[in-house]
């Protein structure tokens, strides 16, 4: 590796590619059941929402696993933990799409959701302690555009082979791609830092790539340094930073947000399989080509923040996914293909600022609020993507759509009421 005066520059863009690669392996095979949920329904001779189990039961397992995989970050360094979830994920993901019942399908996207948690757990902790304070914002809006980029291609591969060889076929060969985009990141992510008692922590204050915390004069992690050696009085420290109001409205964000989001993407196609659009399942899947949306404004936001606060940008980007939301609305298909790109634009522009701000509002406790935060990101993806069928069983497509613009008002408010930058 250079060791010159660019080489820190060199290590910053292999981090920031092997964060998306990391992004683009987890996210595909989460989503990849998605846009073929109609094809399986009618296989399996299951309800909308009882199929969109296949999707909720595996972002229920990310929610579960969360917690547990920043403990073991913590122990095995942050990389080690990242490969771990991966490759296993991807060995399960091979497997799943070829259960022999919808019971153990979905029992097997429980166990993937539970093992690619160990990248959004660990992701932003990780970028957050490798860089400076002043590259956080575009790091971590480049690792949700992989997100994005991950949840477009897990969509479109699974739609594209469905249409051909069946959905199994579909959301197998998503597993495929992505051992691909995991090798990328084994290859690229710089090793972590190793603090003086062998652990894997945070870089030196002498390290040119250290992000400026609370502990950095020691070189230590935050959380690992003073409050580590105070024992239970630094761990109820790390637990009363959990708890504060800031940390829980951003936790709500991804909660509430989430949940829209997952909502109307689980849904959406059923709609337009049924009249009065009658679209195929592979022109469905190309309906997800949306997400370019996502990892445009995902990637953008950095420098949004950066001019005009994170406050400001999160409103802001609710905002535009609620009149997205509404377009979704209308009868006329260019329509509603343009407020869905609206609504992906808001939202992951929304998810940028509130995951990048997590680990920062919590400095003695990055690892945990970043954890926190995903468990209730996916908690929202579960309940909510689920409950958005009940609402489409009752009132068709506006009771999903209604149920969607309620939690993104209660986020919009709680962020105006107490966030500040």
């Amino acid at each position: 590796m250079s060791t010159g005066p660019g080489a820190e520059r060199f290590d910053e863009r292999r981090l920031l590619v092997a964060l998306f690669g990391a992004g683009t392996a987890a996210f595909a095979q989460l989503y990849a059941p998605q846009s073929v949920l109609p094809d399986a329904a009618r296989e399996l001779a299951t309800s909308a929402s009882a199929t969109a189990l296949l999707v909720s039961a595996a972002t229920l397992g990310l929610a579960a696993g969360v917690l547990p995989w920043a403990w073991v970050a913590d122990r095995i360094g942050r990389v080690r933990a990242m490969t771990v979830a991966m490759l296993g994920a991807t060995v399960v993901g091979l497997a799943v799409p070829f259960a022999p019942s919808f019971g153990l399908i979905v029992a097997g996207r429980a166990v993937e959701g539970l093992l690619v948690a160990g990248v959004p757990a660990v992701a932003m902790a990780y970028l957050t302690e490798m860089l400076p304070a002043s590259v956080v914002p575009r790091a971590a809006g480049t690792y949700v555009a992989g997100t994005s980029m991950g949840g477009l291609l897990g969509r479109l591969v699974s739609g594209g082979v469905a249409e051909l060889f069946g959905w199994r076929a579909g959301v197998g060969a998503v597993a495929v791609a992505c051992l691909l985009a995991a090798g990328l990141f084994i290859w690229l992510a710089p090793r972590d830092p190793v603090r003086r008692d062998g652990g894997p922590g945070r870089r030196g204050a002498a390290a040119p790539g250290a992000a400026a915390g609370p502990d950095s004069a020691t070189g230590s992690e935050p959380g690992t340094g003073a409050a580590h050696a105070a024992g239970p009085a630094g761990r109820a420290g790390r637990f009363r930073a959990l708890l504060s109001p800031r940390l829980l409205v951003l936790d709500a964000q991804g909660l509430l947000l989430m949940g829209g989001f997952v909502a109307v993407y689980n849904y959406l196609g059923f709609r337009l399989t049924d009249e009065p659009f009658g679209l195929s399942s592979g022109v469905v899947s190309l309906v997800f080509l949306a997400y370019l949306a996502g990892t445009w404004s995902s990637a953008r936001t950095g420098r949004l923040v950066v001019r005009y606060g994170r406050r400001r940008v999160l409103i802001v980007s609710t905002g535009v996914m609620a009149l997205g939301v509404v377009a979704t609305l209308s009868g006329w298909l260019p329509l509603v293909l343009a407020g869905l790109v609206v609504l992906t634009a808001g939202f992951f522009g929304a998810h940028a600022v509130a995951s990048g701000w997590t680990p920062v509002a919590a400095p003695q406790a990055r690892t945990q609020a970043a954890a926190v935060y995903n468990l209730a990101y996916y908690a929202g993806s579960s309940v909510f993507g689920w409950l958005g069928g009940v609402g489409y069983a009752l009132a068709g497509w506006p009771g999903t759509v209604g149920m969607v613009l309620a939690l993104v008002a209660v986020a919009t408010g709680l962020a105006a009421a107490v966030l500040r930058d």
